[in-house]
């Protein structure tokens, strides 16, 4: 008798994987996602913090442009340095929404509308990535003495403008300077 079975028979045996088979398979998968999960993760916060550093430098951008077109910063205090936030008020003048600061309407700054990821604006004005209600910072030169405070009193920066998030759930900070 031969000890090779026909293939008819080995066909017949065989019925499928076996529960060991099947449940390593699932672990090695499950390893793998594992392993995954952090880079993936990792790559999302950087492409946050990438999305964030071009919004503060748009933003920056914008009210530099709105100054050369209209000789002022967009502010509407006298006070030696304004810091605020990026408020829907002060998208709207920067967007030409609102004619009484910008009257020609000049749109110096696009935005769309706020989505986890991909930041932008909402009720509360233009907020980073990450959070819908961590809207960004901004301090101005009113009085162009070439010194502003960035919300910190040992901070004297010598520019017009600085925009910065500080996101304090994810304890992240991104600036213009």
């Amino acid at each position: 008798m031969s000890k090779n079975p026909s293939p008819a028979r080995s066909r017949a045996e065989w019925q499928g994987f076996t529960l060991i088979e099947l449940l390593v398979v699932i672990s090695i998968i499950a390893v793998l996602a594992a392993l995954a999960f952090p880079a993936v993760n990792g790559a999302m916060d950087s492409a946050r913090k990438a999305r964030a550093k071009s919004d503060v430098a748009q933003i920056a951008t914008a009210v530099v442009a709105y100054e050369t077109e209209y000789g002022r910063l967009p502010v509407t205090g006298t006070n030696d340095t304004v810091t605020t936030n990026v408020s829907t008020s002060f998208v709207n003048i920067l967007i030409g929404a609102d004619t009484a600061v910008n009257p020609r309407n000049i749109v110096f700054l696009e935005t769309s509308a706020w989505k986890k990821g991909k930041g932008g604006t909402n009720s509360s004005g233009f907020c980073d990535p990450w959070d819908a209600n961590s809207v960004y910072q901004i301090a101005l030169d009113a009085n162009y003495n070439t010194r502003i405070d960035a919300g910190n009193p040992t901070t004297n920066l010598i520019k017009k403008v600085a925009v910065w998030s500080t996101n304090s759930v994810t304890n992240r900070r991104v600036t213009s300077w």
